[in-house]
């Protein structure tokens, strides 16, 4: 049997140690429901998440190219001494993906589906599809897994550690979804994997199906359905997982096919088919196939956030963990992000190349001892160890003093010492660009969180924009929309009518004060107040003052009604991709949700005149490419040992020049400016020793003769330019190392070599020419001599000429 060592993606938790998506919305099962817990929390993945979790509706779309801001919170820690940790992201667009009506659990049973097919009942949620699920069942587990003391009730793919009695939740596969990277083919497409060790990141993106096929046993069609029928026997599974034994399964009707209840349950079955006889001498064996991968990039992996043990809140700052991702070209109406949440705990090395079923417990059941050597870790052999209680087991006693009068029981659940959780959203849809926003760059602005105070919430969270702030170009565009539900619990606290999510956008009263380092000049709306600006004085992103209207009164949407509550609206708004005109910080607010005291809905947007990227770059290194690539910042594996928030934004020239000149300098050198300015911050130095950040600036039109030197300055100190080494030069680029953030400009500046060189050769032809004049002169005999002779040389070269002819 095939032994494959993999990480489990699971957690350590004696009560409920969560994974909640809060933006894109998380489901946790839930669908619309007017209850705090929800109503079925097997309807489509096991989520291991507390049942008062999740949000009722999340309907939504991006467009292709724009970035997905991810927000979310896991209650028991990561990147924290106290365990390992892995977080990852996953898409799926595959098949007939729905959120479904009803939270009854999709039936596996056709006869209980419309037109006896639950993959086209549309009342059902469905994520994976039933054939999908039906290879899961019957598929054979990996049996090279640590499963500790548990008794597995079966030897097929919905058994594990962590489903020990197979349960069944929506068609999910629970050894897929308890395994990271699943050694069989998935229908999942990884976005990032964000870690708690690093090291790891070339392994997670070589494995990844991304980029790697994968392989997997196909069975003979009739020999499975027989199976299906009949039961899998003493072997307790039908499909293997290995190339050996998959190539050993075969079929032959007349020996195979003898109970005719089973052989009647074959839908291929054809009695009058000559290969379907007891003489039949056609016998079917079992292929191994290759799975391409899905020809994509490797997933993102990165340093995961930190946060802290049994706390469902903010990272530091006091910001939420977040990743952006940017959407590929995916153009699919229903597609499901998953996150699953893994802790591992450290009382034993998850890593270690060993042959873990070594380390099962003897026919496993809970509270029988496993081999973990627990005993290394307090410093015991293992015989006093075991005699101590100083074992791997369900909630072991142990002798801590060893007097054998202090016996301490331990809250060790060995189905959780590592443990996977996970959120899914509810479906969204990604959509090609109108063809007018073919180039642009769009900004995604939407809500997160539902109706109530923050108990009544909880796990959930309360309304806020998300992104809360946000960085973009003048001339980028911005795309407000959000969803909401009309069946939240009718007791929870909020403005307008009971159990409703309404929002809407208008920018807070004109700046009184200075706050923080702000000043007043291009700040509009004051953070700190809670009226909004009446939209006759509004300045607010340069919008006209229809779209005003459209995101103060939701106009777009509704036709008069009761709005000062925004009651009439409907829950979900779109107001489609506008145009940025005008620089500045704005701060904006929701008038329904703003309520000092109790919850605050705000926002920030900071419109500046550069292109702008954010990207956190760890150990794994990353690259930050901007304005089409041509400009970009590369990051070796290894240049920083620890993860840094990057911003990169690019300067036009005459922007640059303005900038410079704000802060009293200009640009550096002599002669023409060859680039735009490439800003990489931090300010300071990222990077040292032989390690180096690799950056890219496109050059302009080049001269032929122009040679290109790069100069570097920092906002801090903009008069005092540094010139960089240049590592290479072409037509359209320049590429030097950079241990530094700062401003970063190309300067074609005169080849001084060159320009020496045709001076010293037009002074050496001047010398000879001046030597010349002045030695015919001093003997103007030889001066005739040489007219003389070249007069006649031309003669006879033309009547040689002319007598050939």
């Amino acid at each position: 049997m095939i032994k494959i060592f993999v990480l489990m993606v699971l957690l350590v938790a004696v009560a409920q140690a969560d994974v909640y998506l809060h933006q894109p919305r998380g489901s946790n099962n839930r669908l619309d429901e007017a209850n705090r817990d929800r109503n079925n929390g097997n309807r489509l993945f096991d989520s291991q998440n507390n049942n008062r979790g999740g949000y009722n509706v999340g309907g939504i779309y991006y467009y292709e190219g724009t970035q997905v801001h991810f927000e979310w919170t896991n209650q028991h820690s990561c990147n924290d001494e106290n365990n390992r940790c892995e977080l990852i992201i996953q898409y799926n667009c595959e098949g007939k993906m729905r959120d479904g009506s009803t939270t009854s659990t999709i039936p596996e049973n056709p006869t209980q589906c419309r037109d006896f097919n639950c993959e086209t009942d549309l009342k059902y949620g469905m994520h994976e599809g039933f054939d999908y699920y039906q290879n899961c069942k019957y598929r054979s587990r990996n049996m090279g897994l640590f499963i500790a003391d548990r008794n597995l009730n079966g030897k097929s793919a919905r058994f594990t550690r962590q489903n020990n009695n197979g349960n069944r939740r929506g068609y999910e596969c629970p050894e897929e979804r308890d395994y990271y990277p699943y050694w069989g083919p998935t229908e999942w497409k990884d976005v990032v994997v964000m870690t708690s060790d690093v090291t790891r990141c070339p392994y997670y993106q070589e494995q990844s199906q991304n980029v790697k096929s994968r392989f997997a046993c196909q069975v003979p069609d009739p020999y499975f359905q027989y199976y299906r029928r009949c039961g899998t026997g003493r072997r307790g599974y039908i499909i293997p997982i290995n190339e050996e034994e998959c190539k050993q399964v075969s079929w032959n009707y007349a020996r195979d096919a003898r109970n005719s209840v089973c052989r009647n349950s074959i839908t291929s079955y054809d009695p009058t088919h000559p290969d379907n006889t007891e003489n039949s001498t056609l016998e079917i064996f079992g292929k191994w196939l290759e799975y391409p991968s899905f020809g994509l990039k490797a997933p993102d992996c990165q340093e995961a956030p930190w946060s802290r043990d049994n706390h469902l809140g903010n990272s530091i700052g006091g910001f939420p963990n977040t990743y952006n991702w940017t959407v590929p070209n995916l153009n699919h109406e229903f597609c499901v992000f998953r996150m699953r949440y893994n802790i591992t705990t450290a009382d034993y090395d998850a890593w270690a190349p060993i042959n873990w079923t070594d380390l099962n417990a003897v026919n496993p059941r809970p509270g029988k001892p496993t081999n973990i050597p627990i005993w290394d870790q307090v410093r015991l052999n293992e015989t006093a160890a075991r005699s101590r209680g100083y074992v791997f087991r369900q909630n072991p006693v142990v002798d801590v003093f060893g007097l054998s009068n202090m016996p301490l029981r331990l809250a060790i659940n060995t189905n959780q010492f590592a443990r996977t959780f996970q959120d899914r959203t509810h479906t969204f849809a990604v959509r090609p660009r109108p063809a007018e926003l073919e180039d642009a760059v769009i900004h995604n602005v939407q809500v997160r969180g539902k109706r109530g105070n923050i108990v009544q919430t909880y796990p959930g969270v309360e309304y806020d924009f998300a992104p809360n702030r946000l960085r973009m170009a003048k001339n980028d565009y911005v795309h407000f929309q959000w969803t909401g539900s009309n069946t939240n619990p009718n007791n929870n606290a909020g403005q307008g009518k009971q159990g409703t999510d309404r929002h809407n956008v208008v920018m807070l009263e004109e700046p009184r004060y200075l706050e923080g380092s702000l000043s007043k000049t291009d700040v509009f709306g004051q953070w700190g107040l809670n009226y909004p600006q009446h939209l006759d004085n509004t300045t607010f992103l340069g919008l006209n003052r229809t779209d005003l209207d459209i995101l103060a009164l939701l106009t777009s949407h509704q036709f008069r009604g009761e709005m000062s509550e925004l009651d009439d609206a409907g829950t979900y708004f779109d107001m489609k991709p506008r145009k940025v005109t005008q620089t500045g910080t704005y701060h904006y607010m929701s008038t329904r949700n703003n309520n000092f005291s109790n919850r605050s809905q705000k926002g920030k947007i900071i419109i500046g005149l550069a292109a702008l990227i954010y990207k956190t770059i760890g150990w794994n290194g990353g690259e930050i490419a901007i304005s089409g690539g041509a400009n970009r910042v590369q990051v070796p594996r290894g240049t920083f040992s620890q993860p840094l928030d990057m911003r990169v934004e690019h300067w036009q020239k005459t922007d640059c020049q303005q900038l410079l000149e704000s802060l009293g300098s200009g640009l550096p050198g002599t002669g023409e400016t060859a680039s735009d300015c490439l800003a990489v911050f931090p300010e300071v130095q990222v990077a040292s020793g032989e390690n180096s950040m690799w950056v890219t600036l496109k050059l302009s039109e080049r001269q032929s003769n122009a040679k290109v030197r790069v100069y570097q300055t920092t906002t801090g100190a903009a008069s005092t330019w540094n010139e960089v080494t240049v590592n290479s030069t072409g037509d359209q680029s320049v590429t030097f190392q950079a241990q530094s953030g700062g401003i970063y400009v190309a300067k074609e500046e005169p080849n001084i070599v060159l320009i020496v060189s045709i001076v010293a050769a037009c002074v050496v032809v001047g010398f000879i020419i001046l030597g010349t004049v002045v030695y015919f002169k001093k003997y103007p005999g030889k001066w005739s001599k040489i007219r003389t002779n070249t007069a006649q040389g031309v003669q006879y070269t033309v009547r040689s000429f002319q007598s050939k002819v």
